[in-house]
């Protein structure tokens, strides 16, 4: 008489009953290796780990290697690819018209801080509700390798060729125009990128992550300082993160050496833990962008790590004190105001 079949155990699931596997996309047809796969894996272990339902989120791109990525994660989420450099937009439009989604806006280093500038930076003057991810590499990776706004003066293409002008400092111009979540992360450091995405999910507002994104085609050589060898060789992480969610409890090893718990709006804690006895305490605007200006000149340096954390400023949504429903759903009485609510508002500006 032969054995029963053996009882397939159930996967892991977490706690909305989700399995990994659930958050995840197509395969990726970037280059192995890339930078970019390793961000994309992060970020399914983020929204997992977190219980955010992939039909609440709303994934956005550009144009560019980096947006190709939203193809590579959450399957179940709304998505929209916008022309090159104008996925801010799309992002605000869709922040207004439904406030229950969670936002995420995938860009580069091109599709950021060269065409899409001007839209960057009214997202984030705005403080509009997104975590906006910049996988940044230094080169324009779909058209071959040449430089980007981003790329460090000095640092050389495959060909040799040196860069000659001043690279763009992403994180000190997010927390000028007064984004409250700003940080910088290295796609080979998985552990440090997945606290700040968990901590991002939590926050109520734009919170802009800068990420080293190595190009393993154009731009993983001697002489790059975005390249995988370079980046490990100088990062060099101002503490240690974690975010412990609203439904968990804290570490209780991790509470030795703590210098900030910083409440988040959904009810999570971010710990900020020293790494040194004078380290960065990222709840300073004045010390974030001091540390800022410090690294620009160091060029042996490259800090990583969550800059600049405020959670108490107010988004788009609730500066314009939108209703919690999303828009589409409201009757049409709600949203067509009478003749005499149109009058009053015409006379009101005269």
């Amino acid at each position: 008489m032969s054995s029963p079949a053996p009882t397939k155990k159930p996967g892991k699931t977490n706690r909305i009953g989700l399995s990994l596997k659930d958050y995840k996309g197509g395969a990726s047809t970037l280059c192995k290796g890339c930078g970019h796969d390793v961000i994309t894996n992060t970020i399914v272990s983020a929204f997992y780990e977190m219980g955010v339902e992939p039909h609440m989120v709303a994934k956005l791109s550009g144009i560019g290697c980096s947006s190709k990525t939203p193809a590579y994660f959450l399957n179940g989420a709304w998505g929209f690819n916008a022309v090159h450099g104008r996925m801010p937009a799309v992002a605000t439009g869709a922040a207004l018209a439904n406030r229950k989604l969670v936002s995420i806006g995938v860009s580069g280093d091109g599709d950021t801080a060269s065409i899409g500038m001007g839209q960057f930076v009214h997202m984030l003057r705005r403080n509009v509700p997104c975590i906006y991810i910049v996988e940044n590499n230094g080169v324009y990776g779909l058209t071959k390798g040449q430089f980007s706004a981003t790329a460090d003066e000095g640092s050389t293409l495959k060909n040799g060729t040196a860069n000659d002008l001043p690279a763009i400092d992403l994180c000190t111009m997010a927390i000028e125009l007064g984004c409250g979540f700003v940080a910088r992360s290295f796609s080979a450091d998985r552990k440090q990128l997945l606290q700040i995405l968990k901590a991002a999910i939590a926050y109520d507002g734009t919170s802009m992550i800068d990420v080293m994104s190595p190009c393993v085609t154009f731009n993983n050589h001697t002489g790059s300082t975005k390249s995988y060898d370079w980046g490990r060789d100088h990062e060099g992480p101002i503490h240690e993160v974690g975010f412990v969610p609203a439904w968990d409890e804290p570490d209780v090893e991790f509470k030795d050496g703590v210098a900030a718990e910083v409440p988040m709006p959904d009810g999570g804690v971010v710990y900020i833990k020293r790494l040194e006895e004078n380290g960065h305490d990222p709840r300073s605007k004045e010390a974030a962008l001091k540390l800022l200006a410090e690294d620009y000149q160091n060029e042996a340096v490259f800090n990583t790590g969550i800059m600049y954390l405020n959670p108490e400023r107010e988004s788009l949504q609730d500066d314009m004190d939108l209703i919690g429903e999303p828009l589409n759903l409201l009757p049409q009485d709600e949203v067509r105001p009478p003749q005499a609510v149109l009058d009053e508002i015409v006379e009101s500006l005269r």
